[in-house]
């Protein structure tokens, strides 16, 4: 089947956190849009974008390799967020509820890589 990776719940988690983290970005200062704001953008899509292309590869093995890259892009979300919050562009309770939706996220994803490597 062409694009399966529509139909994988993941991919539609990854697609709502992308947009969550577009609408906070929003509140950060100006002069960070080319360097934090683009970063975290930039590894909150890689997450969708590892997750399509691998899905098409040749085996579980190989789409696996993509959802651990999702992860990690994942991680760097996260780290960005850390730095927002310590320089006081998001609130504690924004980063609580990133830090939440990136867990839901998270696990989502290590369960599918567990899945692949179960297959």
């Amino acid at each position: 089947m062409a694009f399966r990776f529509f139909n994988f719940p993941v991919y539609q988690k990854s697609r709502e956190f992308y947009r969550d983290i577009c609408n906070l970005t929003k509140k950060f200062p100006i002069e960070e849009k080319y360097i934090l704001v683009s970063q975290i953008k930039r590894a909150a899509l890689s997450i969708i974008l590892n997750i399509a292309e691998g899905s098409d590869r040749g085996s579980d093995k190989d789409f696996n390799r993509y959802l651990i890259i999702s992860l990690g892009s994942l991680n760097e979300v996260m780290a960005c967020l850390d730095i927002a919050l310590n320089n006081n562009y998001i609130i504690q309770e924004d980063f609580r509820i990133y830090y939440k939706k990136a867990t839901e996220l998270s696990n989502q994803l290590a369960g599918f890589s567990r899945k692949l490597k179960n297959s």
